[in-house]
């Protein structure tokens, strides 16, 4: 009798270390950074600044995460170059650090985040599913991800340069333009611009048609602001 009963209690006790262990591993409850699964599907007419946050806002409330502050992380132009009504995507992202779906560290501060100490690549730089996104060796190629920014993730000058934006996440035509990074750190060549995670080259146009082309999707990266 005894010895059931105490085969019982082991039993229990192990049952209860299973549940607290599968209790503590991460998920996408505790992410506070992933790439959107989708995008709006209206190429790089996200609907400005708002529009792309409130997509990230979404796909973290299904998800499990709608309880923190998402944020894109893009970049706007000013209409010329000597305005300064500009966005620069660093600045509205928080402090960090910031994980993955799975528990993994992307970067503990913006700065470590646009450096060569980042942690973002294919593996690490999962949906909001915890799911990994195609790169450039996969059908179809999904590793263009909009940012609108330079490499130290701040925002390119307004006219008469170029539209890196495509007029500040509001076009949805052949016209513009909007520079990407690359989240599986691959391209053409091995050099930085090509394994650039937010600064690789532009779109040919704002259209879902026109950033297919070179490898995306209209998908984005989404921090935790807060």
């Amino acid at each position: 009798m005894q010895s059931t009963v105490g085969r019982a209690l082991l039993a229990a006790a192990g049952l209860i270390t299973v549940v607290g262990c599968a209790s503590m591993q991460p998920g996408p409850k505790d992410m506070t950074f992933f790439v959107t699964s989708v995008g709006p599907g209206k190429g790089a007419d996200l609907g400005g600044l708002e529009g792309a946050d409130r997509h990230c806002q979404s796909l973290a409330k299904a998800a499990g995460a709608g309880d923190r502050t998402w944020r894109a992380y893009l970049s706007t132009q000013p209409p010329k170059f000597s305005d300064p009504d500009f966005v620069n995507a660093r600045d509205r992202i928080g402090t960090g650090p910031w994980q993955n779906a799975q528990g993994a560290v992307i970067a503990r501060s913006v700065d470590e985040l646009h450096s060569a100490n980042n942690n973002l690549t294919k593996q690490t730089a999962l949906d909001e599913k915890g799911q990994p996104v195609n790169g450039r060796t996969e059908k179809p190629n999904k590793h263009d991800m909009l940012t609108g920014s330079r490499p130290d993730g701040t925002a390119f000058a307004g006219a008469p340069f170029p539209d890196m934006t495509c007029g500040n996440w509001t076009k949805s035509g052949n016209d513009g333009s909007a520079m990407t990074g690359h989240h599986d750190r691959a391209g053409p060549i091995d050099t930085s611009w090509a394994t650039s995670w937010n600064s690789a080259h532009p779109t040919l146009g704002c259209s879902q048609e026109r950033v297919r082309p070179t490898g995306g999707d209209g998908l984005y990266y989404c921090f935790a602001a807060k």
